[in-house]
C-alpha cells in the first residue's frame, strides 16, 4: 500500500490489467488485511460525487457521478504466516479451473499482457513467467590482476534474467502446491521448470520493483515527470 503519486502501488498494477481489458481481480491479503480493504471501500465514495441524505428515517448515500474502475475486486485474507504458494491455494475455489494471471505487489512494467497470453497460449506449458533484465545499480571495474583497466556502467547485458512477476498459471498448479507452508517460487516452480512446463516471456522494456526507499524515490520521480513508462491507460 506505499503510495506512488499518492495512490498504492496495488492500484497503479491494477490500473495497468483495468487499461488492457481485465477487470476481475483477485488479491490475496496478508500483512495490513485491513487498510487493504479499508481502501477500497472507501475507494468509490473518495473519488466520486456523492450525495448524503439524512433528512428520513435512515440516511442514505447517492453516487452520482463516479469517477472510478469498473471493477470487480475479492479480497482474500489469507493469514500473516502463510507462504506465497499456500495464498494461491487458498484462493483456488474462487480462481477456478482456468488459467489466471498472477503478480506480485511490489512490481511495475509497461507489459502487454494480450503478447503474454498469446505466448503462453502457443506453447502448451502449465505456467509462463515474465523474465526481466533490471538495470544494474553499480558500475564495474575491468582489472588486470590489481590494475585496473577501465570502468564502465553496469548494463542489462551484464545482468541475468530473473523472474520479474506477471505469470500466468494454468490449474494445473493447485495439486503441486502442498499448502499453507509452500512457496511457490520453490517447489511448484521449481517442479514445473524440471518438467520442462515452464516458460519464460522475454520483457525487455521498463520495469522496476519498489523493494527501496530507492526504488520508490525512482518511481516516484518517473511519475511526477508525468511520463511514467507503465502508465499505460
Amino acid at each position: 500500500m506505499l503510495e506512488i503519486g499518492g495512490m498504492p502501488i496495488l492500484w497503479h498494477i491494477m490500473k495497468i490489467f483495468y487499461a488492457q481489458g481485465c477487470c476481475e481481480f483477485v488479491i490475496l491479503c496478508g500483512y495490513k488485511a485491513s487498510i487493504i480493504k479499508e481502501f477500497f471501500l472507501n475507494y468509490q465514495i473518495r473519488h466520486s460525487d456523492v450525495t448524503f441524505d439524512s433528512r428520513g428515517s435512515h440516511e442514505s448515500v447517492i453516487v452520482n457521478d463516479t469517477h472510478t474502475e469498473h471493477w470487480r475486486v475479492t479480497l482474500v485474507d489469507t493469514g500473516l504466516a502463510t507462504m506465497t504458494g499456500g495464498r494461491i491455494k487458498r484462493a483456488q475455489d474462487i480462481i477456478g479451473d482456468s488459467p489466471f494471471i498472477l503478480t506480485y505487489g511490489d512490481g511495475l512494467a509497461d507489459i502487454d499482457l494480450a503478447s503474454l497470453l498469446e505466448f503462453h497460449s502457443t506453447h502448451g506449458r502449465i505456467a509462463t513467467l515474465t523474465a526481466v533484465q533490471p538495470e544494474g545499480r553499480f558500475g564495474f571495474l575491468d582489472l588486470t590482476e590489481s590494475r585496473v583497466d577501465s570502468f564502465r556502467e553496469k548494463s542489462k547485458t551484464d545482468v541475468g534474467w530473473i523472474n520479474g512477476g506477471y505469470m500466468v498459471l494454468g490449474p494445473e498448479i493447485f495439486p503441486l502446491i502442498a499448502g499453507d507452508e509452500t512457496s511457490l517460487e520453490s517447489d511448484p516452480l521449481e517442479n514445473l521448470a524440471r518438467l520442462g512446463q515452464l516458460m519464460a516471456y522475454k520483457h525487455t522494456s521498463f520495469w522496476q520493483c519498489m523493494d527501496t526507499p530507492r526504488d520508490r524515490s525512482q518511481l516516484e520521480a518517473l511519475w511526477e515527470s508525468g511520463s511514467a513508462p507503465w502508465k499505460v491507460w
